[in-house]
């Protein structure tokens, strides 16, 4: 219902101030005074223009004389000059006639230096041209105005134009009556659109998303942004209908310089509030994947998107404020490649932080380590440095710069974790105790649940010089540290039990004094009395013990 009652009002409002402005346009036909006309000079032809279509001084049959007569009948050229100073008027161009050449013979030396005249840098394609002893406008300047004039007033608000009267002679302010109500309803349309834009995406919109499942974008973000997107529609329909009520030119200047340098400014607002939601999407999907290192990308993309954001629209405000961006792109390239080439280390790091977001070496919670100082927990990586946790609790910070060039081994990614160990024990167990020891070990080592069962090695290795040593060889399936060190207890305590059922006595490093010669004491060396003939006997019987083949 409220919706109705603002378009009744509107209308109203519509019907009574045309009504007033047509009998205002009837009051305000003035007598004839005296007219300037002059084309001899680029001045006092465009004064001649714009002089003779002023709302007290309207007189756009004299006007019209500025384009070639021989070229355009009267009614064109009228037209023309209507819609040329509309144009003019309508993006706000303040021209200065004092500043323009008075003389007769002016040549352009950017137009190899031809009798032309650019109007305004705001529409270089707007020129004066000598014809004979005469300044006109120039022909491709006639063939574009129809075409300027619609991209001035788009979406047929130049239809308002021929509504609106062209004189007048009552002020207020400054402005005149139907410009002051014009303003008015301006003003009622921009609260109407801003309420009625805010209410759809807050109301509507929210409900949409709330019922497709998505109820952190609709509570987190569609808020924020309704209000600077309602401002968005506001202000590009302002910046479009306030060109229609032909505003004093300083007034208007400002106003339309202000209302399109507006526009980037709210799209830049929305941008960066919808940087947000595609950051919570962008972290959805990371939550998808097994690596934790997506997880730490995501605030680092979303950052700099925004500073991205934020620089463009800064250079779309200065663009639309008519400041040449060119020389302060310049500026911030010249001062890019001294900032670079003092700031070697840092992009270094920045881009040693890109490599390892796209390589993926490690990710958060990986054990790496890397050179001598390097070993610990990632817990963080970010644009210059990687945080780790070290295993005395302390944290380090190593530059990805230096860490991307390193050999970095990442314990994280291991399947299996190994336990190499070497069981001693003494010269003097049996062999046949060893080979039950050895049968034991392999036995316990296939029934724990974290071991490998098709990759273990139980031998006995190595003659020691203290003790006859078992090579323990197995891997664990665990997923992190501690689990590792509680089947590496398991394991061992089991190892010690099975040593004392069995009997077997675990070696250690011993030393035996042996003295040849003692007062009243035999020599400790042996003496061997075998024969060669005897030694092959028992050597024969140790094969066949054995069942190797001899001859």
């Amino acid at each position: 219902m409220k919706k109705y009652q603002y378009l009744y009002l509107i209308w109203l409002s519509l019907f009574v101030s045309f009504s007033v402005l047509g009998q205002e346009g009837e009051l305000a036909i003035n007598e004839k005074e005296d007219v300037f006309i002059d084309l001899s000079s680029p001045q006092n032809t465009v004064k001649t223009h714009l002089s003779n279509l002023q709302p007290e001084s309207y007189h756009p049959e004299i006007a019209a004389k500025v384009f070639n007569p021989e070229a355009h009948d009267e009614e064109e050229r009228t037209d023309l000059a209507i819609k040329l100073k509309q144009v003019l008027d309508g993006e706000g161009i303040i021209v200065d006639t004092e500043g323009i050449p008075n003389n007769p013979d002016y040549l352009d030396s950017a137009s190899s230096n031809q009798h032309y005249y650019k109007l305004t840098s705001s529409l270089p394609r707007i020129k004066l041209a000598k014809v004979g002893d005469k300044w006109y406008y120039s022909e491709n300047t006639a063939r574009i105005i129809n075409e300027l004039h619609k991209d001035t007033y788009p979406f047929g608000t130049a239809e308002l134009l021929n509504i609106l009267p062209k004189t007048s002679n009552r002020k207020y302010l400054g402005l005149y009556l139907w410009q002051i109500i014009g303003l008015a309803i301006l003003v009622l349309i921009a609260v109407i659109v801003h309420n009625l834009f805010t209410f759809v995406l807050r109301k509507v919109i929210t409900a949409m998303l709330l019922k497709a499942g998505y109820k952190e974008i609709a509570k987190g973000f569609v808020t924020p942004i309704a209000s600077p997107a309602a401002w968005f529609i506001v202000v590009f329909l302002m910046s479009v209908l306030v060109r229609v009520l032909q505003l004093p030119i300083d007034f208007a200047h400002y106003t339309i310089l202000i209302l399109k340098a507006l526009v980037p400014f709210f799209g830049t607002i929305i941008i960066y509030r919808l940087v947000d939601v595609l950051g919570l999407y962008m972290y959805r999907l990371a939550e998808k994947t097994k690596s934790t290192l997506d997880d730490q990308l995501v605030p680092l993309v979303s950052k700099t998107l925004k500073i991205f954001v934020v620089l463009l629209g800064v250079i779309f405000v200065l663009s639309s404020l008519d400041i040449n961006v060119i020389p302060i792109l310049t500026g911030l390239s010249i001062g890019g490649l001294a900032f670079a080439l003092a700031a070697q280390d840092t992009l270094k790091n920045f881009f040693g932080s890109i490599m390892i977001f796209l390589d993926r070496p490690f990710q958060i919670g990986d054990w790496i380590t890397a050179g001598s100082d390097i070993d610990g927990t990632v817990e963080e990586v970010g644009f210059r440095s990687t945080r780790i946790r070290t295993f005395r609790n302390s944290v380090t910070s190593v530059p990805n710069g230096q860490l991307a060039d390193m050999t970095v081994d990442n314990h994280g990614l291991r399947v299996y974790r190994r336990f190499y160990t070497r069981l001693g024990v003494t010269y003097d167990t049996p062999p046949q105790l060893i080979e039950a020891f050895v049968e034991g070990l392999r036995k316990i080592t296939h029934d724990h649940p974290d071991t490998r069962k098709d990759n273990y090695h139980i031998y006995l290795n190595e003659f020691a010089g203290s003790a006859l040593e078992i090579m323990y060889y197995v891997f664990f399936r665990v997923p992190d540290w501690g689990d590792e060190l509680k089947a590496r207890h398991e394991l061992m305590l089991q190892i010690i039990e099975l040593a004392e059922d069995l009997g077997v006595r675990f070696a250690f490093p011993t030393q035996t004094l042996h003295m040849e010669t003692f007062p009243e004491k035999e020599s400790l060396t042996p003496v061997y009395s075998e024969t060669p003939d005897s030694l092959k006997q028992k050597l024969a019987a140790f094969y066949d013990r054995k069942g190797i083949k001899h001859s």
